[in-house]
């Protein structure tokens, strides 16, 4: 995959001041983002995500997933942390769009869960790629991650990809009574590593 790097900024955000890295995928024209705070070493681990693109949860505040609390969580830990990254990946809805996702979300309402309704589109459950992240990686130089994350896929990524994985911290945050169902079927149906309590609290 051929990735460009574009351009950088400061990000003033509620948790500090991250910086922004802008890249291009060329073959796709997807634009791909990697936030970074402070000083980031080559061959230590870094603290850092891998978050893709979730319009609803991100910027709507939406309740159905736990997009939104990972991100704003994980920016919350690299900043407490003083140093790690972000990588903010453009593939919307597990990669199937915003529209379709729209389209899966009507079929969820109508009792659905998100694997079957992604499927009764004629989609995969999960469609995401993650050749881009090494160039990313490379770029913002992280060899090393402690990746905050509850999918095994991400982690298979990373290390697929030559990026030593060197802890999982768990990211288990934003449980209410809108998206129990949901995380239920990340565990039992996408092999999410979910702690059992995550399942049993109170509904938030």
């Amino acid at each position: 995959m051929s990735i460009n790097y574009i351009a950088s900024s400061k990000l003033p955000t509620p948790w500090g001041v991250f910086s922004m890295h802008g890249f291009e995928d060329v073959q796709t024209g997807k634009e791909h983002v990697a936030l970074t705070f402070g000083t980031l070493i080559a061959d230590s681990p870094m603290l850092g995500r891998i978050h893709s693109e979730c319009l609803t949860g991100d910027a709507l505040f939406s309740l159905r997933c736990d997009c939104g609390f990972q991100l704003q969580t994980a920016m919350q830990h690299i900043a407490e942390h003083g140093q790690g990254f972000i990588l903010y990946l453009r593939q919307e809805g597990r990669g199937i769009g915003l529209l379709n996702k729209i389209r899966a979300y009507e079929l969820q309402d109508r009792g659905a869960n998100t694997v079957e309704a992604n499927e009764q589109l004629g989609f995969a459950a999960d469609m995401r790629k993650y050749d881009m992240i090494a160039p990313m990686l490379e770029k913002i130089g992280v060899t090393q991650v402690r990746l905050m994350t509850n999918n095994p896929r991400k982690v298979k990524a990373m290390q697929e990809f030559g990026i030593e994985v060197v802890e999982r911290v768990p990211l288990q945050v934003g449980k209410n009574r809108y998206n129990e169902a949901y995380l239920k079927t990340k565990s039992t149906e996408l092999g999410h590593m979910m702690s059992e309590h995550h399942f049993s609290d109170d509904d938030q």
